[in-house]
């Protein structure tokens, strides 16, 4: 017969398990805690010295009650004693972040695409490592960096993160990965880089910190020159044999008069769907892309231009299509707008409906909900950030003790900072 858990190895889930969820929900009082987790309020009591103990959680008085008697202690997550480095590649820019403890943005860099469009791995990787290493020179003193992760436009293979094609950047079979830690080295010799397709990070985003909060079972549509999909099932990243699931932007829905797509296939919903073929339906230069000119074509309907308008429901039924055959493949309960699609779809309400009400099963559209994204243009980078924070939100203590002691001493006490604030505070 297998043995039971030690009692250690119960103390260190129990552990992850409260940080997990002062982390995602914020402050929550020792009294919740012991009843969100199942738990005994000494043991309780216990979990939270460790944490605060080891600086990744601090205890205060709650804001007024306006109760009598004496108010009970909440717990809150510590960001300036842990924090993440997330990295966004995205079509227009390179974005990144030190993100703390609970989500708060602690420093942020970001820049266009070195002269205009993707370049080399290696150049790329040396701008973020800048990027880095200036923010973290500013980092809060004492404080650890636990993580980087890092989000890409394309087919990632897990879990070595292998990039195996980007169809919009020219990437194929590289290693952005090793990479990056090379670049990384002098400032973090010791913290993994993972990398992973930028949909399922939106997923993760949205489902943990965003509008899918409380779904178990979602898909998130991203959506630039291409479209991507996450999907969260029973809770869990859905992610396939070798990483590949989502990738709908590659699923065919018009085969025989199609548009080319990268990926070299015709007719995919990303061709028929994407920036390129919403600008260059409304007579815009398909060339410039970006969510200005596409939020420029949605201001140009609203104002009455009968070719933006056209051009909108075009892609609109195609996109309805789309989220169609995805709701009849996973049966979500909600789906997530994100990117570009998130104006696609102001825009073009009527016609993704129509499509969806045409070509859904009416069993699976019962309870179907339609959500644009609730964390705006930071989605992907906080799904980076929450990749990058797995290790010590499963094993905190274990993490904190490995990283200490490979730089060779523990760190000091953290310092207040006054975090950078954004939409994803």
């Amino acid at each position: 017969m297998k043995a039971g858990p030690s009692q250690e190895e119960v103390r260190q889930h129990n552990l992850g398990a409260l940080l997990r969820l002062v982390h995602f929900d914020g402050p929550t009082s020792r009294a919740v805690l012991a009843t969100r987790l199942g738990l005994n309020r000494s043991t309780i009591l216990g979990l939270v010295g460790d944490l605060a103990a080891a600086g990744l959680v601090r205890e205060e008085l709650p804001q007024e009650t306006g109760r009598a008697g004496r108010p009970s202690l909440v717990v809150r997550p510590e960001p300036a004693r842990v924090h993440v480095l997330a990295v966004d590649l995205g079509v227009e820019r390179l974005a990144a972040a030190l993100i703390g403890l609970g989500g708060v943005f602690l420093d942020r860099r970001e820049c266009p695409w070195p002269d205009g469009h993707p370049q080399d791995p290696a150049r790329v990787a040396a701008v973020l490592a800048g990027f880095a290493h200036e923010m973290l020179a500013r980092a809060p003193a004492g404080s650890s960096c636990v993580g980087v992760a890092v989000a890409v436009r394309g087919i990632v293979r897990h879990p070595d993160g292998l990039v195996s094609l980007t169809p919009n950047m020219g990437w194929k079979g590289v290693d952005f990965a090793g990479a990056f830690a090379d670049r990384l080295r002098p400032d973090l010799p010791d913290v993994p880089v993972l990398v992973a397709n930028e949909a399922n990070l939106g997923a993760l985003a949205e489902h943990r910190r965003g509008i899918g909060r409380g779904s178990q079972n979602l898909v998130y549509l991203h959506g630039e020159i291409g479209i991507g999909a996450g999907v969260i099932i029973d809770g869990e990243l859905l992610r396939g044999e070798r990483g590949y699931a989502g990738e709908v932007g590659h699923m065919t829905v018009n085969p025989y008069r199609g548009r080319p797509c990268g990926c070299g296939a015709r007719g995919c919903l990303e061709a028929e769907a994407g920036e390129r073929a919403l600008l260059e339906a409304a007579g815009r230069d398909g060339r410039v892309t970006g969510a200005d000119a596409v939020r420029s074509v949605v201001t140009a309907a609203d104002r009455g231009d009968v070719t933006a308008r056209e051009a909108l429901h075009r892609v609109g039924d195609w996109l309805g299509i789309g989220i169609a055959n995805v709701a009849n493949l996973f049966d979500p309960d909600l789906v997530v707008l994100g990117g570009t699609l998130r104006d696609v779809f102001l825009g073009s309400a009527a016609q993704v409906r129509s499509q969806i009400n045409t070509n859904t099963l009416a069993a699976v559209r019962e309870n179907l909900r339609l959500r644009v994204s609730e964390l705006g243009a930071d989605t992907v980078l906080i799904g980076a950030a929450e990749l990058a924070f797995s290790e010590v939100l499963s094993r905190p203590l274990e993490t904190l003790t490995r990283i200490s002691e490979q730089r060779q001493g523990p760190p000091g006490p953290p310092r207040d900072t006054e975090p950078v604030r954004t939409r994803a505070d």
